[in-house]
């Protein structure tokens, strides 16, 4: 059995960057706190912790503190109170996505109603809405579009989670702008999303089987995963090789492999190394 690993499997450049601020500031002799996940992958939360990093649910005083940033980014609201309760402030945001905070910000001061269409419970989207004045509106998908909300609205800019499928948004967005009078529309899923999801778009229709790697918890991976197995049923998603099952690739000749953006290298070097050993 061949097997084809994507270029692009793994850790994006936010992602890397994020764990590298991580873990220099466990470094730094700073109590470190962290509010939830650094990323959404149970091996890197595992290793952020041993690093004697703590997540906390509540923030409290914060002097002689520092408080970290997660790569999802998060509101000002929160940012402002952990200022004032005196945490210094380590910023591990994914450049990309601060650069969505900027678009979103800049565009409600120019008189947009803002939609975001993303998870609405997602780290990310809280951060995106969590920037803004006024309360936007978030969409996730394009059935069951709120009609009676959306009909009130006259001009609107449209910003969308990183890790969108482009697909959906697109839906979303098609079916917005037959209804709002001004409508922009920002693509914001970021370079390596799109690099990932084009990788996942080929790789199901030149292989007999895919195992997309990663947690159930990680929307990109989940994406991954959908993309693909609408292509090729034969999808199976895992967070580690102990998920595998040898019957899933009994007489195939190849199996793709890719893995979402906090998936760390290790998991897809032990899934690669399994599926040779079925070779």
């Amino acid at each position: 059995m061949k097997i084809k690993l994507a270029k692009s499997a793994g850790f994006c450049f936010g992602v890397n960057r994020a764990i590298d601020i991580a873990l220099k500031s466990a470094k730094s002799g700073e109590k470190v706190y962290m509010l939830g996940d650094i990323v959404h992958n149970e091996d890197v939360v595992k290793l952020i912790e041993r690093s004697g990093i703590k997540k906390t649910r509540k923030l409290e005083t914060g002097f002689g503190k520092a408080l970290l940033i997660r790569a999802h980014g998060t509101s000002l609201k929160t940012l402002s109170k952990a200022k004032k309760l005196g945490y210094d402030i380590i910023d591990a945001t994914c450049p990309m996505v601060k650069d969505i905070h900027k678009i979103a910000r800049k565009l409600e001061e120019s008189g947009y109603k803002m939609i975001v269409i993303g998870d609405k419970l997602h780290d990310e989207v809280l951060g995106i809405i969590g920037q803004l004045k006024s309360k936007a509106l978030v969409i996730d998908t394009h059935y069951n579009l709120p009609l009676a909300r959306i009909k009130k609205i006259k001009k609107a800019a449209i910003v969308v989670q990183s890790t969108q499928n482009i697909e959906n948004v697109l839906r979303i967005v098609a079916q917005l702008k037959k209804i709002i009078p001004k409508l922009k529309f920002c693509n914001t899923i970021c370079r390596p999303t799109r690099i990932k999801q084009e990788e996942v778009k080929i790789l199901p229709r030149e292989n007999d089987a895919i195992v997309i790697i990663g947690s159930k918890t990680s929307a990109n991976t989940k994406r991954l995963y959908e993309i693909s197995r609408a292509i090729n049923p034969k999808t199976y998603w895992v967070n580690s090789k102990n998920e595998l099952n040898p019957r899933w690739f009994k007489g195939l000749n190849s199996a793709g492999v890719t893995a979402g953006a906090s998936t760390p290298k290790s998991a897809i070097v032990d899934v690669v190394r399994y599926l040779g050993l079925l070779a």
